[in-house]
């Protein structure tokens, strides 16, 4: 259904509907798409070092916790969906609704670091370390992506000051904190597949 011209003249200046556009901006772009890039080629180099040594890490990809690896899916694809709606309710005005959707993602985000610090615990304690190159792979790969969650949560908490300030509210600010967002899970998704459950 489209608005016609006269509708369209109705509706006040923030109910107005905005043409459809790239959410964040370019600055924002080119950092996912440079982090993508980057593990993408860790992606490449994992896959090649599986390929030589297939039933080693075949055998030490069955000592993770798969409980664990689908929990913190679980985690990270609730987080994205408050992050979406976050984005929905700061554009339409609901920046209260905004501002708690984002405190949300956060708690997703604590939650995923919490059940990570856990799951590394456990695997050091079994003797699973770096030694082992499947092993290697897997704490550089959850650790570098760990790092990127906990700048993703210094950025909603950018987010969250700026929402707080009538004068400086932004939803474009918004759109970046969600665009690197998502990316953090998409990530997620990928490693776990490769990580958990490709056999």
């Amino acid at each position: 259904m489209t608005l016609s011209e006269s509708d369209t003249a109705a509706l006040s200046a923030d109910e107005k509907p905005t043409a459809p556009h790239l959410p964040g901006d370019l600055a924002m772009w080119v950092m996912v798409l440079g982090d993508l890039f980057f593990f993408g080629c860790y992606f490449l180099a994992y896959m090649v070092f599986r390929d030589r040594s297939l039933p080693e890490f075949a055998a030490a990809q069955r000592r993770l916790e798969m409980g664990i690896g689908v929990t913190n899916t679980l985690v990270l694809l609730t987080s994205s969906m408050f992050m979406a709606a976050a984005v929905q309710a700061v554009r339409r005005g609901a920046i209260g609704t905004g501002r708690r959707l984002v405190w949300a993602t956060g708690a997703c985000g604590v939650i995923f670091v919490g059940l990570k610090a856990f799951e590394w615990h456990r695997e050091i304690s079994a003797g699973n370390t770096v030694g082992n190159e499947f092993f290697s792979f897997y704490y550089a790969l959850t650790g570098i992506h760990l790092a990127h969650l906990v700048l993703g949560l210094l950025i909603l908490g950018v987010v969250l000051r700026e929402l707080r300030e009538r004068a400086r509210r932004r939803p474009s600010l918004v759109e970046q904190g969600a665009t690197y967002w998502h990316m953090i899970d998409l990530l997620w998704v990928v490693i776990f597949a490769i990580l958990y459950c490709m056999r």
